[in-house]
């Protein structure tokens, strides 16, 4: 499981450092893809091998389906750390998720993921203004 928040720089050809404790949970082994919400998700490959199951096994019918299928599995790649922990961003990922040069490595228990650290404070203050209005979780059961 994956939690904690890191701000990390990202380098100039696109590299950024994972966090030690997120190596450790990831195995020097993943895939990172676009995400939602605006950032990437980096899955360790245990767990996506299983999500792709489950995106293979939805019907071919559903838009909805398609287009998830679509978003995640066409711009994956697998992750690839060099000796000090570090993984190029691909650059078609970087500008979808606007990623620039101040970056928020977040675990979300089974993924990382990854933010441009302004976009992920404007996030976070919408989502403190959503759970503030009313009864926007009594509908999960936590």
């Amino acid at each position: 499981m994956f939690t904690g928040l890191y701000y990390h720089r990202l380098e100039a050809k696109g590299r950024l450092a994972i966090p030690q404790a997120f190596r450790e949970g990831l195995a020097s082994d993943g895939v990172i893809t676009s995400g939602l919400d605006g950032c990437l998700f980096l899955f360790p490959s245990s767990y996506w091998q299983k999500f792709s199951e489950k995106l293979a096994s939805l019907p071919l019918t559903n838009q909805a389906a398609r287009n998830l299928t679509r978003l995640l599995v066409q711009s994956a790649v697998a992750l690839d750390l060099d000796g000090q922990g570090r993984t190029l961003i691909p650059e078609y990922l970087r500008n979808q998720a606007n990623l620039k040069k101040q970056v928020v490595v977040a675990g979300s228990l089974t993924r990382i993921e990854i933010w441009d650290q302004e976009t992920y404070h404007r996030h976070l203050d919408l989502i403190a203004q959503t759970i503030n209005e009313g009864d926007a979780l009594s509908s999960l059961d936590i």
